[in-house]
């Protein structure tokens, strides 16, 4: 059986390497909107900082695993406000883990069945439960009475911050309560220290003051590490400074003297932020406990709301990326997750900093959440969530003061009546409308009265037509189309001289290599001269293709159906956008060339993530000379074997992630010496002539993470893999009958299993009934 930290660690891989993978067995594309590598920040701390160190850690583990008798409670997130919910939430929870769809005749069971069905699922596995966060007795004993007895190996563990909760869990059996201790007063220290001066040490003349300091964080990790984020950015020199937040601690520092100790300093971190950070980070405070905050959803909100102050020569995007930047520095948002190369993907909250966020807002009417339970809100509210709403226009009230509205999780989909009904209520002042994933067929009238909106965005859902009163938004900044139906844009889009931000198309079926499609928009587009994100424009003349030219402030563009003509005025276009950080080009079908090789050569000194889906003769010179790449995937490329691709893009100096998806038609790759230098994740996919794959001594010496997918010929592991002394991970999926077979039977006497002992993490994945499962060696 595994160590709790053991099994910890694999879930946590399989969730960052596995969770957004596509049907090919390869991660999604998506990167942030500008370059932010948060592991380089010196000021970032692990969010494990906050658990305690690791003896703790280590008796938690002990406890857990040490007696075989029972069923060991520990510390749960609240999951429902019923039984039925609770346990129905449970089973989907299960089957997740599994990686299956949870069988429809579970939605017509009587509680009784539910039950029954849990415990004999349950009891043919051995398990650890974890309930994270309980705050309500009742959830737990729903979940004790669908835990069968019979296995003593399982553990469930309980998470509360309550104790009575605790105390009423272990009654009536052998369950104990671990406790987690304060800091001591050297471990404090150091993570004092290391969160406020990024080293072990105190300036002298502060260390009277930084212990004062410390003491009143009573060996709380969370309080010390947010009261570190305020004084590391504080004046090392000016000891007043450190002195004033000080005198800042207090029981009253909320003005009422409830809050707890940790809230306090919370607060306090809360109050020490500028004017314009205040309003970015009580904004967050809309979106659900636990939500995962995509980067590139909430960057674009803060703008749209005029939350980010405007600078002579630095675009929004980057300044509200420098926002995002502090409030984690701070320690007042958490890093979710990050892209292969570093940069920013999704964060969050802390609950403590989000119940003081909600706090904060409801007294400064600035966000109100609506529910089927909560029909109401405060008139002067200017920021409104509509979560699982009632459709009931009768409930509807004043919108005048509404800045935003955002819909989260309707459980019976979001109509074009609903919402024409709701925005009868004259929101004149709304600035940003997020509609995502609501089952709209059409944009309601009203939607192009709202003559302030800079933010609509309108992602998967069932949108077919942009009429043409999109041209009365005078004010839109950006606008979102992804996933939906609309297939062509009407020339009025032309009238939106100040949109930022125009993004189109989607995907189809995966199993279609060429399923990227998108968006005509109309000749003139180089008209909007404010254009720095465009993606999914569709290449359908040479016309279109030379407008793009005229773009000089993109910093994203993707287009598709490109035509083999098309490539050198693309390039020529390309040559005018010096400011593009991100580039993909798609052809218009397969066996269509991508032709990019030409004597015109753009020179993309800030260019860092490129994807090209398409045949390419060779590799283009121009691209084996973006000193600044990063991410660079081929897909479909089907180069030659003696092109000497590997050789060609193993010189590219800061090249972290590659991809290679059908892009290779030989049968061996050589990754020789000297080559990737900085390469991180290797992903080789679809390959179907590939043999073999040789690693050579101090090629690669820095890649972590390995994937090999569809590549039926190989039937030996890359030769030379042992090189790879950093290798973290590898994972195998869909490969021939005779590799898959080797790797699960390893000898530990062999020769092949001494290859790979030194990895860590050995994936296998298969693809069964239409979707992956991950099998950890």
């Amino acid at each position: 059986m595994a160590s709790v930290g053991e099994i910890s660690e694999g879930i946590e891989v399989a969730k960052s390497q596995y969770g957004t993978a596509r049907q090919n067995g390869f991660s999604s594309s998506g990167q942030a909107n500008a370059d932010f590598d948060i592991r380089a920040q010196s000021l970032f701390i692990e969010e494990a900082q906050l658990l305690g160190f690791g003896k703790q850690q280590a008796e938690a583990h002990l406890k857990i695993l040490d007696d075989h008798s029972q069923l060991k409670v520990v510390r749960l997130r609240e999951w429902g406000d019923s039984f039925r919910g609770i346990i129905k939430n449970l089973i989907q929870q299960l089957y997740n883990e599994i990686r299956r769809p949870v069988p429809r005749r579970v939605e017509s069971m009587d509680d009784n069945m539910l039950i029954e069905f849990v415990r004999d699922f349950l009891r043919e596995r051995t398990y650890i439960l974890v309930l994270d966060d309980v705050w309500r007795i009742d959830a737990w004993e729903a979940i004790k009475c669908v835990l069968p007895d019979c296995n003593t190996a399982s553990r469930v563990v309980l998470t509360t911050r309550i104790a009575d909760i605790a105390s009423a869990s272990c009654l009536g059996s052998l369950g104990f309560i671990y406790k987690m201790e304060p800091l001591s007063d050297k471990e404090s220290w150091t993570l004092f220290c290391n969160r406020t001066f990024q080293c072990n040490d105190c300036p002298p003349n502060l260390e009277e003051v930084a212990k004062k300091i410390l003491k009143k964080c009573e060996g709380l990790p969370l309080a010390i590490v947010a009261i570190g984020g305020v004084l590391a950015l504080k004046d090392k020199e000016k000891t007043d400074e450190f002195e004033m937040i000080l005198h800042g601690f207090g029981g009253e520092a909320d003005g009422s003297g409830k809050l707890d100790r940790i809230k306090r300093v919370l607060l306090l971190s809360y109050n020490d932020l500028p004017h314009y950070l205040k309003s970015c980070l009580l904004y967050l405070s809309i979106y659900p406990e636990d939500y995962s905050i995509l980067v590139d959803d909430i960057l674009p909100k803060w703008i749209a709301l005029g939350f980010v102050e405007e600078k002579i020569r630095i675009t929004s995007t980057d300044i509200a990326m420098s926002y995002m930047k502090e409030l984690i520095n701070r320690s007042l948002i958490q890093v979710k997750s990050t892209s292969t190369d570093g940069t920013l993907d999704t964060c969050g909250l802390h609950d403590f900093v989000r119940e003081i966020l909600v706090s904060k807002s409801k007294e400064q009417d600035f966000t109100t959440v609506a529910t089927k339970y909560y029909t109401r809100w405060p008139e002067k509210v200017r920021h409104l969530a509509i979560r699982n709403f009632t459709d009931n226009p009768q409930e509807f009230i004043s919108l005048k003061c509404l800045r935003s509205v955002v819909i989260f999780g309707y459980e019976d989909p979001l109509t074009t009546t609903f919402l024409s009904k709701f925005l009868c209520g004259d929101p004149k002042l709304l600035k940003a409308l997020d509609l995502y994933g609501t089952k709209l067929d059409s944009i309601p009238k009203q939607v192009f009265k709202l003559f302030h909106l800079r933010y609509l965005n309108l992602q998967g859902t069932g949108v077919k037509i942009i009429p043409k009163s999109i041209g009365q938004l005078q004010n839109l900044e950006a606008i979102n189309l992804v996933g939906t139906n609309v297939t062509e844009l009407p020339a009025e889009i032309l009238k939106l001289r100040k949109l930022r931000s125009l993004l189109l198309g989607g995907w189809g079926d995966y199993s279609n290599e060429y399923a990227v499609w998108g968006c005509k928009c109309p000749l003139g587009i180089g008209k909007l001269i404010c254009l720095e994100e465009l993606c999914g424009i569709e290449a359908d003349s040479d016309k279109i293709v030379r407008e793009v030219g005229k773009l000089t402030q993109l910093r994203r563009l993707d287009i598709t159906g490109l035509r083999r003509e098309d490539g050198k005025e693309l390039l020529s276009s390309l040559l005018r956008l010096t400011n593009l950080r991100e580039l993909a080009i798609s052809c218009i079908k397969e066996g269509e060339t991508l032709d990019l090789q030409h004597s015109v050569s753009p020179k993309h000194e800030f260019l860092t993530h490129l994807t090209l889906n398409g045949r390419l003769e060779r590799v283009p010179q121009w691209v084996t000379s973006l000193q600044s790449l990063r991410t660079l995937q081929l897909d479909n490329s089907r180069l030659r074997e003696d092109e000497n691709v590997i050789s060609s893009l193993g010189l590219l100096p800061n090249l972290i992630s590659l991809s290679l998806y059908r892009a290779y038609e030989g049968e061996t790759l050589c990754f020789e010496v000297g080559g990737f230098q900085k390469l991180q994740r290797l992903e080789l996919g679809q390959l179907t002539r590939l043999k073999w794959v040789r690693v050579e001594e101090e090629s690669m010496p820095s890649l972590r993470i390995m994937r090999l997918g569809d590549c039926k010929l190989m039937q030996e592991l890359p030769s030379g893999i042992q090189n790879l002394t950093r290798l973290e991970s590898l994972g195998f999926y869909e490969m021939s009958n005779e590799l898959m077979h080797k790797v699960q039977n390893l000898d530990k006497r062999s020769e092949d299993y001494q290859t790979i002992s030194h990895i860590p993490q050995v994936f296998i994945g298969r693809w069964i009934d239409g979707q992956w499962e991950w099998t950890l060696l």
